[in-house]
């Protein structure tokens, strides 16, 4: 089939380079260029695959009113979405004889929205998965056309379970191309009573809140690791906080966000559910990215300090 491709960061590539081995994609859309840092100008995981490959790009302040012309002209079968970034009108929709699926991070109904792979981390669900489904006006809320679910792990990280699931949404989306190309697919409605919602992360959620229980805050680091990343301060400096681990330790009459240990290669923190936990790795303001052992080779927090005021 003439395959459209729309997606913009690294969670579409795998799934465009699986559909450039079975089809034929007439266009690559994704985001205008952003400056990045010092200015200089930073393409998008998307484009950067497309050049490299010969494949047109094509990048519209607003797709919705400057696209459709465009993409009519490139005379596509279906249209194939992956985090793209922007709403799509209904006129973008009809312009494919099929119509437009997208690859959702999460099984639908659950976790509508920006960053369910984020939330599913967040929420410390047990299992997350891939969702192709039919693009409709309301966001995420089209027919489903397939499943597929996927474990998530103990402490993995966004940025790990997003490599994965790139991965297993690219065989996902192949599968319902298949179907779809040889009348095989079936569009189930999504149950709107069990549709539950996540928008971008805001900078207050990333500010680690040691009021909350030790999972709740573990799951947070783990959501934002690597990028933005959980933070909290000390002695009125920032902290960024990528790992922690559960303390199996007691400890009688301590505050939240009070630090309970701190030794040659130990760093724990009370949380607010009377549970501690080892910071394992963490950032200091303008340095780098150090495990808790090279860390406490140079500073330390004694016994008592508060995290978070």
């Amino acid at each position: 089939m003439r395959v459209v491709f729309l997606g913009t960061p690294d969670f579409g590539v795998p799934a465009l380079q699986k559909i450039c081995r079975h089809h034929t994609v007439v266009g690559c859309v994704c985001q205008p260029d952003k400056p990045g840092a010092r200015g200089k100008v930073e393409y998008c995981a998307v484009k950067r695959f497309a050049l490299q490959h010969d494949l047109p790009v094509f990048q519209f302040e607003k797709i919705s009113r400057d696209g459709a012309e465009t993409l009519r002209n490139l005379q596509p079968d279906i249209m194939v979405t992956a985090a793209y970034g922007q709403i799509l009108s209904q006129e973008i929709i009809d312009i494919a004889p099929h119509g437009i699926i997208n690859i959702h991070g999460s099984l639908l109904p659950q976790l509508r929205g920006a960053a369910p792979i984020q939330y599913a981390v967040w929420q410390g669900l047990k299992v997350t998965g891939i969702t192709i489904l039919q693009t409709a006006l309301k966001v995420d809320a089209g027919n489903i056309i397939l499943q597929q679910p996927l474990e998530i792990l103990p402490y993995e990280t966004n940025g790990e379970l997003f490599e994965r699931m790139s991965l297993l949404g690219a065989d996902a989306v192949i599968k319902a191309l298949d179907m779809i190309q040889n009348g095989t697919a079936t569009y189930t409605p999504q149950d709107e009573s069990k549709a539950t919602f996540c928008s971008k992360i805001t900078a207050e959620q990333e500010k680690i809140n040691w009021n909350n229980s030790a999972e709740e805050i573990i799951n947070l680091t783990r959501a934002l690791n690597p990028t933005p990343v959980a933070w909290t301060t000390a002695n009125g400096k920032r902290l960024k906080i990528y790992e922690l681990r559960p303390c199996d330790k007691t400890f009688e009459n301590a505050a939240a966000g009070q630090v309970v240990e701190c030794g040659k290669k130990t760093l724990a923190v009370m949380c607010g559910d009377g549970n501690a936990v080892y910071v394992n790795k963490l950032q200091a303001e303008n340095a780098k990215v150090l495990c808790i052992a090279d860390f406490l080779n140079g500073k330390k927090f004694p016994v008592g300090t508060i995290f978070g005021k």
